[in-house]
């Protein structure tokens, strides 16, 4: 499909790891190109252009001439800050040669950022007020320096993802080193085939999906599937692309570049629904039975305690779950009404009989429907 640059507003580009700093993450052939094409879309255009950049661990690796990535948490967050400093270094020093007229901003971020409504927000408005100053090209990467495992998003794909929801991208484009989504494992299927468009992501493609990469990576096509799964949810297109081919950005736009995209929702995610959905960090787990199932899948309704069959996790009121059918097919994610120790006492039960079970009643449903997202 063809997307001509005079019809993007915003566009939204994720490099990974072993396009900056290859598979021994030590040598970067990619980087010059793609800021080069990324240089004369925004000046060509006016186009609204953000990085989601990964190679932090990567280019610290290099400086520190280490040869396998890190593993304990405190070596990787000391790798992450002395290779941060260096990525960005080259980001500046490219866009600053090939378009003086551009520069670079730095935007660090892990998941707490996103937990809470207030600063949600306030993201978004930063990277809004970095388009508005028209000659800016914000970087994004996690903050592997201070980032806990808890804390973390877990990929560089799921990040770009919820950015480009957050910002309401027209497109979101996930460089990578192979050309896309195939049918089946290219290294060990010559016949496999590559899956050029993507209406609908179904949990068969799962299947398909490989692991992760390279020594300096913790992505794989599997991450790029989630991705894609919340960047099509918020009316994103979203399209998987090989950055080893010269001009892979143009040639995606024009739509003579071999990759995969996945189309958009045809009813996109208001932004509190993203915010539900894909923004805050999931605390817990509730199983429903068919009946609830098929009430919020059929009729929209709210999740009540007589549907709830059991809870996994100790989590608060307020805090976000994901809602898990008899098969443990995910369904949903939600905002509870009630902890988790309440919904245990209350699971099975009337909204009738709450009160006398906890001693009160704040709420007849578990999730409200206006908290709640099906997925």
């Amino acid at each position: 499909m063809k997307t001509s640059a005079t019809r993007l507003k915003r566009l939204v580009v994720k490099i990974g790891t072993n396009l900056l700093s290859g598979k021994r993450a030590s040598e970067g052939h990619v980087m010059e190109t793609v800021v080069r094409e990324l240089c004369d879309i925004k000046t060509a255009h006016g186009i609204d252009v953000l990085v989601v950049s990964s190679g932090a661990v990567g280019f610290g690796m290099n400086a520190l001439g280490l040869e396998r990535r890190p593993t304990l948490l405190p070596e990787k967050q000391a790798v992450a800050a002395v290779g941060q400093s260096r990525l960005m270094h080259y980001y500046e020093t490219l866009v600053g040669a090939h378009s003086p007229g551009l520069t670079t901003a730095q935007v660090l971020l892990t998941q707490a950022d996103l937990d809470e409504r207030r600063n949600y927000l306030n993201v978004r408005n930063t990277l809004v007020t970095l388009f508005g100053m028209k000659n800016v090209i914000p970087v994004i990467n996690e903050n592997d320096s201070t980032a806990t495992e808890e804390l973390r998003f877990g990929d560089n794909d799921t990040l770009a993802a919820k950015i480009a929801a957050k910002i309401n991208a027209d497109l979101l484009i996930i460089l990578t080193d192979v050309d896309g989504l195939y049918d089946r494992n290219p290294d060990r299927d010559k016949s496999a085939r590559l899956i050029a468009e993507v209406a609908e992501i179904s949990h068969d493609l799962d299947a398909v999906a490989g692991g992760a990469g390279s020594i300096a990576s913790t992505g794989g096509m599997r991450t790029k599937l989630s991705a894609a799964r919340i960047a099509t949810a918020a009316g994103v297109r979203c399209v998987i692309a090989n950055g080893f081919r010269e001009g892979i950005i143009h040639g995606v736009l024009e739509g003579d570049a071999p990759c995969t995209q996945f189309l958009p929702a045809h009813a996109a995610l208001s932004h509190r629904k993203r915010w539900i959905a894909f923004g805050r960090s999931v605390r817990g787990m509730v199983r429903i039975d068919d009946g609830a199932r098929a009430a919020l899948l059929e009729r929209g309704k709210s999740l009540l305690p007589a549907g709830v069959t059991a809870v996994e996790g100790q989590f608060e009121s307020g805090a976000a779950v994901r809602i898990v059918d008899s098969a443990g097919e995910l369904i949903a994610r939600g905002l509870v009404n009630y902890g988790s120790d309440d919904i245990r006492s209350i699971m099975r039960h009337k909204s009738a009989e709450i009160a006398a079970l906890l001693g009160h009643k704040d709420f007849d449903e578990i999730v409200h429907r206006d908290n709640l997202v099906v997925l």
